[in-house]
């Protein structure tokens, strides 16, 4: 029938479409129920099957039928099969075979709104189905089989290679228990041989510490002895030593007595008119060079029985120099009694004559020193104005202390609290002083200034001010003035540029405060006395320790500072006092006199020049005044000024080598050295690190 044709023809089609070209899977039993259902169920065709139908198998067959093209005879070749024929729902216009794409290019509406699915059932369908299920059952069961016996095999050969690797394994168990057994037997017999050996070795061994024990105890109990013969000979050299440093003691202040005794010969001078310089000059070595000695004993340990015996030979010379002076002594008073009387004759005999009168030969008048007194009779003690004056800066100063006495003294944490805070605000800002730029140092004075005039100044994050204590004030001004001090003790004799910024800030504070600049001279001239110019003398009863606490020396645990360190300290106290006196403060009142300046200067140095000099002391301050100093006094005094440095190169260096030993010149040296230049040159240089203009702009 056509339409039984036409019905293969369509199955023809999709069988060659490209859905009917997939391939078919074996597992499609494993997809679900889903998959099943659609396999359990009548075969469908597609929506797309009767637009195939129509449009594309009349253009693949050979000999197309007449009636293929009518709407009737494809509508009727449907309903001659014995197949029903369901409608199913319409399909979205997206799916529709009537689309764009078709040949024609045209779109059927109305069979893209009733389209049917058509379900076949076909005799030769079904056996084809039939067939391929019942081929895929039996190769699925030969698959299963052939598995099986894959299986079967493979747990054959499994069996078969664990048996043989448990019989391997078991082997090698047996190898490797044997192997540990034989070298558990080799490692217990090295084991037994070694511990034989070391049984050997032990008793030589012991054998050897026997014999080196029995040799170590014999050096141990030689070296004891030796220990004990040093420790005697050590005990009875120091014994030996504190002896003669005692008796060096004795004899410096034996020495000392006897110096005062040549000073008390003055009056003499004065009543018969000789000259006693040359045994004063003579006594003060004596006593500089017993002085060096017992300092170079004391840096090097105890003195020696040379030195012990120079001492007693410089003691036996001072006693010598005594008698010779008691001598000179004499015979002048026998003179001056042999005058007398034979004036008195002569007045008798020739009473008519005019009374008689004294007769002194003129000699050549000796070269005058900066003081007005001769140069070949030098003093040693300092001048009864300069004494007083020194006299009144220390009771001053010791007012001070006693008016915050109440400050220092008080046991209530908050005085305490007070004083703390005072001391820092007062002596901070002075440390903090050096070679920085002038708008700095400005801001310190003024920090400074407004503590002295009671306003309160920040220190340590906290408000501080003298008007908190009614002995505020003192206690600031006292602590202001010893760090000046201090700081030309320590900063200024390390560095000696910070001379000139301290003296700037400590002058202007003095020319402010008057009565700072006080306290800060009696602090110089407790430190260092030779800024007065002073030398304070031996009295009898006196400790020695004290008298070099006098000299300005540091004593501690009864052991004197090395002299090296004393000079430094000396040196910058006197660099400080000679900055001080030549600086003003740019911001003060330039037409008021400076408060101490280079008229004090000139004092100073005319009355050390009055003075004998000190062995090494004189030569290191003159040095250090002149160097800072110099060029200031040189504008000043000008013909004067060089009149005293040529008196200073001819009338006062043979003074000072003449007391200088030979391992002390470096400072007379180094003073010479500069002088001669200087006088070479006829200027004196400008001291390094001079406060200039440009300083105060930066």
């Amino acid at each position: 029938m056509p339409s039984e044709g036409r019905c293969w023809e369509t199955l023809q089609a999709l069988r060659s479409s490209n859905k009917g070209r997939l391939c078919y899977h074996r597992d499609w039993l494993l997809r679900g129920e889903d998959v099943l259902e659609e396999c359990m169920s009548p075969p469908k065709l597609s929506s797309y099957s009767g637009w195939v139908v129509d449009h594309v198998l009349p253009h693949t067959q050979e000999n197309p039928l007449p009636s293929e093209t009518s709407p009737s005879s494809r509508s009727t070749s449907a309903l001659d099969q014995p197949s029903c024929v369901p409608k199913c729902p319409v399909r979205n216009s997206a799916f529709s075979p009537a689309s764009p794409a078709t040949p024609n290019g045209t779109k059927d509406k109305h069979e893209s709104q009733h389209t049917e699915s058509v379900v076949l059932q076909s005799s030769r369908g079904i056996k084809v189905e039939g067939c391929i299920r019942v081929y895929e059952l039996v190769h699925r069961m030969k698959g299963m089989e052939g598995l099986r016996q894959w299986q079967e095999e493979q747990e054959r050969k499994v069996r078969a290679l664990s048996e043989m690797a448990s019989e391997q394994l078991k082997r090698f168990d047996e190898r490797k228990e044997l192997k540990q057994h034989k070298e558990f037997q080799d490692l217990r017999e090295v084991m037994e041989k070694s511990s034989r050996e070391a049984l050997g070795h032990q008793e030589k061994l012991k054998a050897e510490h026997r014999h080196r024990a029995k040799i170590l105890n014999l050096k141990l109990r030689e070296a004891e002895q030796q220990r004990l013969r040093q420790a005697e000979q050590e005990r009875l050299r120091r014994e030996e030593g504190q002896g003669r440093l005692r008796s060096l003691y004795a004899l410096q202040e034996e020495v000392l007595q006897l110096s005062q005794q040549l000073d008390a010969s003055d009056q003499h001078r004065d009543l018969l008119q000789i000259d006693l310089a040359a045994f004063r000059t003579r006594g003060n070595q004596l006593c500089s060079l017993i002085s060096g000695i017992i300092r170079a004993t004391s840096e090097s340990g105890y003195p020696t029985a040379e030195n012990q015996a120079e001492a007693e030979r410089a003691l036996q010379e001072m006693r010598d120099l005594l008698t010779n002076l008691g001598q000179e002594i004499t015979r002048a008073c026998e003179d001056k009694k042999r005058q007398d009387e034979e004036e008195a004759q002569v007045k008798l005999q020739d009473s008519q004559m005019q009374q008689g009168v004294e007769v002194h030969k003129e000699s050549p008048a000796p070269s005058q020193g900066p003081g007005g007194k001769q140069s070949e009779d030098l003093q040693v003690k300092v001048q009864d104005s300069t004494m007083q004056w020194y006299q009144q800066l220390q009771e001053a100063s010791t007012q001070c202390v006693l008016a915050f006495e109440g400050l220092t003294s008080s046991k209530d944490s908050q005085a305490k609290k007070i004083k703390m805070d005072l001391q820092k605000a007062a002596t901070i800002p002075v440390s903090q002083i050096s070679t920085i730029a002038g708008s700095k140092l400005k801001e310190i004075f003024d920090k400074i200034h407004s503590l002295l005039s009671g306003k309160p100044v920040q220190s340590g994050g906290r408000s501080v001010s003298v008007t908190l204590n009614p002995q505020g004030l003192d206690f600031v001004q006292y602590k202001l003035a010893e760090k000046f001090v201090k700081q030309g003790e320590e900063e200024v004799a390390s560095h000696h540029e910070a001379a000139f910024p301290i003296a700037v800030v400590a002058s202007g504070i003095w020319e402010l405060h008057p009565r700072v600049g006080d306290l800060i001279l009696a602090h110089l001239h407790k430190k260092c006395p030779y800024s007065v110019p002073f030398y304070p003398a031996f009295k009898e009863g006196m400790a020695l320790e004290d008298y070099q606490r006098m000299l300005g020396y540091q004593v501690k645990d009864s052991k004197v500072e090395q002299q090296d360190n004393f000079l430094k300290r000396m040196s910058g106290m006197i660099r400080l006092y000679a900055a001080i006196i030549q600086l003003r403060w740019p911001y003060g009142n330039r037409q008021e006199i400076h408060p101490h300046g280079l008229n004090h200067g000139w004092r100073w140095l005319a009355q050390i020049l009055n003075m004998e000099p000190l062995s090494d002391v004189t030569a290191t301050l003159l040095f250090d005044f002149l160097e800072v100093c110099g060029n200031a006094l040189m504008k000043q005094y000008q013909v004067q000024f060089w009149k005293m440095i040529i008196l200073i190169k001819e009338d006062y260096f043979p003074r000072i080598e003449a007391i200088t030993s030979a391992g002390q010149m470096g400072s007379f040296i180094r003073l010479k050295q500069f002088l001669e230049k200087c006088l070479q040159r006829k200027e004196i240089p400008v001291p390094k690190g001079f406060l200039t203009s440009s300083f105060w702009r930066s």
